[in-house]
């Protein structure tokens, strides 16, 4: 078993940080799920983990229902400068997500999609990031 952990490292999570996983299926990457907690030092939290974590994935496909709601419940849960990553399947699979369609649930949350690349060989990540806010 490989112990590269290239792809999740390119997720932005640190040993030590709480991050709870949303949306989890039999489809997920799990060599990327296991990269993650070896980076994080612990398991991903499930959807019921009831404290402020530092980071969260949320594996969203495209008949899962009402993203930008997924996207505000999340914030709900995380940390002042916490990380969002949504994982989606890539162009071309079943249950693609659109991007304009992750921009226009992004926008309506408060949030901004920020970066996006291939993260397995079969899903795509889409960094989120709070939108400038006018003090």
């Amino acid at each position: 078993m490989s112990t590269d952990t290239q792809g999740a490292g390119r997720l932005g999570f640190e040993a030590g940080q709480v991050v709870q996983e949303f949306g989890w299926g039999d489809d997920v990457d799990e060599a990327l799920r296991a990269d993650i907690e070896k980076i994080i030092g612990s398991e991903l939290e499930d959807e019921d983990f009831g404290d402020v974590t530092d980071g969260v994935i949320l594996w969203w496909r495209e008949d899962d229902g009402d993203l930008t709601d997924a996207m505000v419940d999340v914030l709900t849960v995380l940390d002042d400068g916490g990380l969002i990553w949504i994982l989606t399947p890539k162009p071309g699979r079943d249950g693609e997500v659109g991007h304009s369609d992750i921009q226009e649930a992004a926008t309506t949350a408060g949030l901004q999609t920020t970066s996006t690349f291939a993260i397995a060989a079969d899903w795509s990540a889409t960094r989120l990031a709070f939108r400038g806010r006018g003090k």
